[in-house]
């Protein structure tokens, strides 16, 4: 719930985009929507910072407090976004404080995501991990699905009049509840039994520099490795998720309220099938889920892109196509990841990893997308760019070692582990 509530905010942001570039930047309504993908990635360079920081203390504080506070410096930056006057109420200062908000909730995504996989792998049972870590996804999914359809809801009821000046804020201002609803759930839950097991042992770090020096000196090759991975999902994630409105509504000329159809009909189908997913890493294995997801991707994205120009129905099957590929990588996240590290590292070498990435190449992939499509005029400029962040994410699979199975204790990264060890 507390992940749902984080990536509700993301998405509310990504559904109302074309809203915002009218509120906050004048000019023609392309450069607008353009400069407005680009503050959406501004959060993302920002997020290395919050894992830099965040990464570290939840190593040594513990992870519960930590995600404690990532919620509310997100519910409460998203609630301000939405009270931001227009561009023509203040001029310079509105597009100015939409980037400092959005610095805010991308310094507390570094912490948050890194955080709540770390929590659910190290809560999980070692034989179904990718069953019950499935379940962080599925919150995703549906705080982009709630933003989708909180927006969707407003538009309905709205004029064009009203939806153009207050009614894209009203779904912003859902997010203090909700991230208030998030605070109380995380603060009745203990701290992970990894992470108590090994405090108890003496074995938590309890100096940042030593950390530091420790994570990369020891474990630069499952840093880079995750790194690679991460450029396969977060260009998948943020050019599917995120920019396929926009794209729809820009490109292929939607309607907004087909288009947010579109995105909520295919993330529900990713719901029903994401805990199956996570549950069938347990038996086989999370390489080769990667391994046929972003084989399908790389073959299917052209095809499926072509698809979507045809008509609304088509486009509802080239998404949901592309989502269910999707959903073999999306949904082993919180059992492959964190399972990459020891535990006195895991926070920290998760954090930094993923959002170095993610702010690199993830993020940046709806405004890089619109800026080429507008430059080479070609609208599978996506599906190239999804095929390219999937040749990177095959490379780095390579080098994974299958960790399906084995315990997450100790100061040993799981991988290193025999097998009669992780039986035990």
């Amino acid at each position: 719930m507390g992940n749902a509530t984080e990536w509700f905010d993301y998405g509310v942001y990504a559904y109302t985009a074309t809203y915002i570039a009218n509120s906050f930047f004048p000019g023609d309504l392309e450069s607008a929507t353009l400069l407005t993908l680009g503050v959406f990635a501004v959060s993302f360079l920002v997020r290395p910072i919050g894992g830099l920081v965040w990464g570290p203390l939840g190593d040594r504080l513990g992870r519960r407090q930590v995600l404690a506070l990532t919620i509310v410096m997100m519910a409460g930056a998203t609630f301000l976004l939405g009270a931001i006057p227009s561009y023509d109420s203040i001029g310079f200062w509105s597009p100015l404080l939409l980037v400092i908000l959005r610095m805010i909730q991308g310094f507390s995504t570094g912490g948050e995501y890194g955080g709540a996989a770390t929590f659910m792998a190290e809560y999980s049972p070692d034989k179904k991990r990718g069953f019950f870590g499935s379940f962080l996804e599925f919150g995703t999914l549906l705080g982009f699905s709630l933003g989708a359809i909180v927006v969707l809801f407003v538009d309905l009821l709205s004029t064009d009049a009203f939806m153009a000046t207050w009614g894209w804020r009203l779904p912003f201002f859902v997010a203090l509840p909700l991230g208030l609803i998030g605070l109380y759930m995380r603060s009745k839950l203990e701290d992970t039994p990894v992470f108590l097991e090994l405090e108890e042992e003496g074995g938590v770090e309890h100096e940042t520099k030593t950390q530091f020096s420790e994570l990369i000196r020891q474990y630069w090759k499952p840093i880079l490795t995750l790194g690679g991975l991460v450029v396969a999902l977060n260009v998948t994630n943020y050019t599917l998720l995120s920019y396929m409105p926009t794209y729809l509504e820009t490109r292929i000329g939607l309607s907004s309220t087909s288009s947010l159809w579109l995105v909520i009909i295919g993330q529900l189908a990713m719901m029903v099938v994401i805990p199956f997913s996570g549950a069938l890493s347990d038996r086989v294995g999370r390489k080769p889920l990667w391994l046929v997801s972003m084989l399908g991707l790389f073959v299917f994205a052209i095809p499926m892109y072509m698809l979507m120009s045809v008509n609304f129905g088509w486009a509802i099957l080239a998404f949901v196509v592309l989502g269910l590929l999707y959903v073999l990588q999306l949904s082993t996240i919180s059992a492959t990841f964190p399972a990459m590290f020891p535990t006195h590292v895991r926070f920290a070498g998760f954090a930094i990893a993923y959002n170095v990435s993610t702010s690199l190449f993830g993020g940046t992939a709806p405004a890089a997308n619109e800026w080429l499509v507008e430059k080479t005029g070609n609208d599978l400029v996506p599906a190239f760019y999804m095929m390219g962040a999937c040749l990177i994410g095959l490379i780095a699979l390579k080098f994974v070692t299958e960790t399906a199975g084995a315990s997450l204790r100790g100061r040993d990264t799981p991988s290193q582990r025999t097998a009669d060890t992780v039986d035990q």
